[in-house]
């Protein structure tokens, strides 16, 4: 029996693609700099793992998402021949913090809460999955991060240390995610699985778009709505 949903964030509760093309479209308006601002977000989000992938290997200590965001933004500015003021940066880069929910997620979330406890498990920090509830309303019943653990999913440590800090049995969580290589993970340290899919996480339907299984995943669902159905 599952007594808990662990959620993925980036991608599969807010479309982080869309929200950051609007902060960067303002930061631009406010630089008076035009540039490919759906390429940079892009760019921004492709950094996101060997950047987590340099912490892996120690070649950086234990860094908070948000700081991996800034070292990443600090590249592509600067090879954007984009000079702007620390505070306007800072800004930019906790534009992660505001990042908006798709259409199902908070409705979804709801009914999902009527029956389970339910969390964030994602890479971002506290501090930033905090705010994005606050901005987005996300009722989540506790918020879970990967700092907590000291490791990066897909690492075990994390699926596993969710498990531990809810008090229940890996086989008693289920993770929620867009994102067939995390459910992997999850899977192989134990936990249940629901593939949600969001097809414009990239902007265009089915880019991206990582193959699987038919039945590999113990629930696929089209939006929350419809995994609170299936649930």
């Amino acid at each position: 029996m599952v007594r808990a949903l662990a959620f993925d964030v980036f991608g599969t509760v807010v479309d982080w693609r869309a929200s950051l093309i609007g902060e960067l479209e303002d930061f631009g308006k406010h630089q008076g700099v035009q540039r490919d601002w759906a390429k940079f977000a892009d760019d921004w989000r492709a950094g996101y793992v060997p950047a987590m992938d340099l912490v892996r290997r120690g070649e950086l200590p234990w860094t908070r998402l948000d700081d991996l965001h800034r070292r990443i933004l600090d590249e592509l500015l600067r090879g954007a021949a984009i000079e702007a003021a620390d505070h306007d940066v800072n800004h930019l880069n906790r534009a992660w913090h505001r990042l908006n929910p798709w259409p199902d997620s908070v409705e979804g979330l709801y009914r999902l809460k009527e029956r389970y406890v339910i969390t964030t498990l994602s890479n971002g920090n506290v501090s930033l999955l905090t705010d994005m509830a606050k901005h987005a309303g996300l009722l989540w019943d506790c918020v879970l991060s990967a700092e907590i653990f000291g490791h990066y999913k897909p690492d075990r440590e994390a699926y596993l240390g969710c498990a531990q800090i809810l008090d229940v049995a890996p086989d008693e969580l289920m993770l929620v995610a867009a994102h067939p290589s995390d459910l992997r993970a999850a899977r192989a340290a134990g936990l249940r699985t629901a593939y949600v899919d969001r097809p414009l996480e990239w902007g265009q339907p089915g880019r991206y778009r990582v193959a699987f299984e038919p039945g590999e995943f113990d629930v696929t669902a089209t939006d929350f709505l419809d995994l609170a159905d299936k649930l």
